[in-house]
């Protein structure tokens, strides 16, 4: 990762890589980090259980990536996030 970020712009990726209705192109274009970064970044941030079951939570979950959500999802923006 290139980008220099800040202890709070860290905690804010976490909590939104965990969140499951904020794809990872919305942590990109707040963060400019692709989503193997982002992984990157977890698996550095988190403990090696929680990367773990993080991991598992986001595998295969179309909510994490906006090209394969089923359209009955609406867009869901946290009051914590920046507008894009």
């Amino acid at each position: 990762m290139g980008k220099q970020l800040t202890d709070q712009d860290r905690d804010r990726i976490v909590e939104m890589a965990w969140e499951d209705r904020t794809p990872f192109e919305a942590i990109e274009v707040q963060f400019g980090l692709k989503e193997n970064e982002v992984r990157a970044l977890m698996r550095q941030t988190l403990k090696r259980r929680s990367f773990e079951l993080w991991r598992k939570r986001v595998k295969g979950r179309l909510t994490k990536h906006r090209a394969a959500r089923p359209t009955h999802v609406t867009r869901f923006r946290s009051a914590n996030q920046r507008s894009a």
